[in-house]
């Protein structure tokens, strides 16, 4: 509900999108994204089915097309309330603008057709909005860890002092996590399909009476309308859903960088308190109403509060694929239309909050030195600093930062300029 449609706002809105995600994500999983999909999908098929030798007619497919974004959500809305069925409500909406092509919307499709196909679509997109962000992450962290590669300072185990490590080199244990959650991410964004033309049950049996039982056009037809939707491959099996294991697959990837994010927000929260590094802290920004001296770690914070719904969400998925019966049950509907986006969301969230953490990270020598020198006694002598940068401890991050991190970044380079400035 928009503010306009609710000035007194007394209805209930997700933070996640009036709060935080930024635009481009809140768009992806919006109502305006997905209906206008499923019009874009009922006109691949119908563009496949005639090239293939069905009776639709250009001025059919020409009015589908000159209508695939004027969705008339009210009557849309009414429709569903009386049919009880979210597809056929805009199948009926948009017969209603295009009464040529009546005949032919959704022809020998199932509501999976729509829904499980721009569910893969979002997810791709989804993705495709995360990637760079998560490669600016690991470029500013990057730079951050080769401009402290040498400075010394106490590290720490259960978090007591311990032997001695560099700001720089403490930086790539975040980094490596990092490197793994692209890899991870990517492999799940790179592995997605298409759901395709399956029909009910995933046999295809409504579009092989549609061509007569001629199984290579009900073959081509699967693969002419994955091409169209910008997808190399289709899933080869189907119930009526794509496997929910793939809503798995893709949380997943997510739930575990938003673990690696609580880790390393953790770390900055902790660090923080020793006053040895603080997040950016804006010139009017207040660290508390009734004590103005704090500095209060606020957007880290934040990433550790989002990153643990992030994690929590993992389990919708996991429930969901087990619950799946045979062919597909319905039960898996309600908890996808939260659990996917909000992962996203989610996810979108705390990158852009990281990042911004990442371009303006402070580090205070003169503090992290205090902290060394009144440990050295317990530990060894002044001369351990000097010994252990000069047995290469600079070395070692920068090989790992040359060989690992930065080639990582290659397919991102056009977007690794933009910044990020946060509102809230």
């Amino acid at each position: 509900t928009s503010a306009a449609a609710d000035p007194g706002r007394r209805l209930y809105r997700s933070p996640l999108v009036s709060r935080y995600a930024s635009k481009e994500m809140a768009y992806n999983f919006s109502d305006r994204k997905k209906f206008t999909t499923w019009r874009k999908l009922w006109i691949y098929l119908a563009k496949a089915e005639k090239a293939l030798g069905l009776p639709i007619t250009d001025a059919q497919i020409l009015e589908m097309e000159g209508h695939s974004e004027d969705i008339d959500f009210v009557m849309a809305a009414e429709e569903e309330r009386k049919l009880r069925h979210d597809v056929m409500a805009h199948v009926h909406t948009f017969a209603h603008c295009c009464p040529t092509a009546a005949p032919i919307i959704h022809l020998g499709a199932t509501s999976c057709y729509v829904g499980d196909n721009t569910d893969l679509i979002m997810l791709r997109d989804g993705f495709d909005i995360l990637l760079p962000k998560l490669a600016r992450v690991i470029d500013r962290l990057t730079n951050f860890a080769e401009t402290y590669a040498d400075l010394p300072t106490l590290g720490f185990t259960h978090y007591q002092p311990a032997q001695l490590t560099t700001v720089g080199k403490r930086a790539c244990l975040w980094l490596q996590d990092l490197a793994m959650d692209m890899r991870n991410v990517q492999r799940a964004r790179d592995d997605l399909r298409f759901r395709g033309v399956k029909g009910t049950t995933g046999t295809q049996a409504s579009f092989l009476q549609l061509f007569q039982g001629e199984h290579e056009k009900v073959e081509e037809l699967d693969r002419m309308v994955t091409e169209m939707a910008g997808f190399k491959r289709a899933y080869l099996v189907t119930g009526q859903t794509y496997s929910r294991k793939v809503d798995v697959d893709c949380l997943s990837s997510l739930a575990s960088m938003g673990a690696t994010v609580h880790k390393i927000c953790t770390d900055i929260r902790l660090l923080a308190n020793l006053k040895e590094i603080e997040e950016p802290f804006e010139k009017e920004q207040i660290g508390s109403s009734a004590m103005p001296y704090k500095r209060n770690p606020m957007r880290s914070e934040r990433c550790c509060s989002l990153a643990r719904h992030l994690v929590a969400l993992m389990s919708d998925p996991l429930q969901t694929a087990s619950v799946q019966w045979l062919e597909r049950t319905l039960d898996d509907s309600a908890n996808r239309r939260i659990s996917l986006p909000e992962a996203f969301l989610t996810a979108d969230i705390i990158l852009s909050t990281l990042q911004n953490i990442t371009e303006g990270l402070v580090v205070y020598p003169k503090v992290i030195e205090r902290h060394i020198r009144h440990e050295l006694p317990f530990m060894a002598t002044e001369n351990i600093i000097m010994a252990m940068v000069k047995a290469g401890g600079n070395r070692q991050v920068t090989r790992f930062l040359t060989e690992e991190i930065r080639p990582l970044l290659d397919p991102y380079k056009a977007k690794m300029d933009i910044k990020i400035e946060l509102e809230l």
